[in-house]
């Protein structure tokens, strides 16, 4: 018996760009993805198509059974606007004429201006055609749009947030030798030629029709979504951006975790190692000493006491080369001023870094002076 391995790949010379329904009407529900801040037209093209027929059915509106073949769809303009999150049908109608002249479309008005029977041109071209009748369901299955029409549609005119998220969907490569990159995880390539993942934020303000701060603004609210992962290295060799849930939604296989680390290799880009000078190996506790109370050991014995405790619930910080901490006192007055003879317990602020940036975990410290001793609570 021949032995065969399966191969998950997404490859870049690909024409068509498979799109599972599931995937859409994630889009449609989620409102916290924008559609009225630039155009949407690949938006409502992939929404149409979801919707279309993959073989001939029928469908029975206010009495009246209409036929629908493959590629086709009738549905009322209350449900286009659900849809297409459009409020007016002169909205609509202007929605459905942008792609009937860009010969995507071909749409009629119904039932006395209550219907809308519309068509996807080319959906033999791109998707199989079954010959039997059957009822077609809408929220199961995928279907395939070409790489070409997405990046016309994009091309356009200034993009919304919707369809910047489409675009990066739709350009992603995974598991392909001739992408960098590719074999971390599924990464949004714009096939320049290049074979590399790496784009600078000019070229997608270009590719987008925005600004560089609305792209920065835009990446970063999909990546804080859930939606991308970005992976930014320093200087001039741009960021690469990773697709997360789209193995699970392509191939329904569990999503991978991207390293940068892992990323920069793969690209042969050098990161800078961590600071290693004594003073910066060392944990510090950083704040103004004449507000002290207590000496510095009594401190570092009790950020160490918050670290173990990390480290019972599974946040090995202690155990970290690239850990560090700062501590120092907080104003109980609100105006900056510390209270050093006051006799209730005096609050200190924690944080600590894994690496240069934010802090990760930030607690808050009440210390106070009991006769047996000096104490600590939280």
């Amino acid at each position: 018996m021949l032995g065969y391995q399966l191969e998950i790949k997404q490859l870049v010379d690909y024409p068509r760009c498979r799109v599972h329904r599931e995937f859409i009407q994630t889009l449609i529900a989620d409102r916290s993805i924008r559609t009225n801040n630039g155009y949407s037209g690949l938006f409502y093209y992939a929404v149409l198509c979801s919707y279309a027929n993959f073989r001939t059915s029928y469908r029975r509106i206010d009495g009246i059974t209409y036929t629908i073949y493959p590629g086709e769809w009738v549905c009322t303009f209350k449900e286009l606007s659900e849809w297409l999150r459009l409020r007016t049908k002169r909205s609509i109608f202007d929605a459905l004429d942008r792609l009937q002249d860009d010969h995507l479309i071909d749409y009629k008005i119904l039932g006395r201006d209550k219907l809308v029977r519309y068509q996807i041109k080319d959906w033999r071209r791109h998707n199989t055609v079954l010959d039997y009748n059957c009822p077609c369901q809408k929220d199961t299955g995928f279907y395939f749009l070409p790489v070409s029409t997405a990046t016309d549609l994009i091309s356009v005119g200034r993009c919304s947030e919707m369809d910047i998220l489409l675009d990066l969907w739709i350009s992603a490569v995974y598991n392909d030798e001739r992408v960098q990159g590719s074999f971390t995880g599924p990464v949004a390539y714009f096939r320049n030629g290049s074979g590399k993942p790496l784009v600078s934020y000019a070229d997608l303000a270009a590719r987008w029709g925005i600004s560089k701060a609305t792209v920065s603004r835009v990446l970063k609210k999909l990546s804080r979504l859930g939606h991308i992962t970005l992976v930014t290295f320093p200087g001039r060799h741009g960021t690469a951006i990773y697709l997360k849930n789209y193995l699970s939604t392509m191939f329904q296989i569990s999503d991978v975790m991207v390293d940068k680390a892992e990323v920069a290799l793969s690209l042969n880009i050098k990161l800078l190692p961590p600071d290693t000078e004594p003073e910066a190996a060392e944990r510090s506790a950083c704040g103004p000493m004449r507000l002290l109370f207590v000496s510095k050991a009594f401190m570092d014995n009790v950020a160490q006491n918050v670290l173990q405790l990390l480290e019972r619930q599974g946040v090995a910080c202690s155990q970290c080369p690239r850990c560090s901490y700062q501590l120092y006192p907080l104003s109980d007055d609100g105006k900056g001023e510390y209270m050093g003879e006051q006799e209730q317990p005096h609050r200190f602020r924690m944080e600590i870094f894994c690496g240069p940036g934010t802090p990760r975990y930030v607690f808050v410290l009440s210390l106070g002076i009991l006769q047996e001793g000096v104490t600590e609570h939280g």
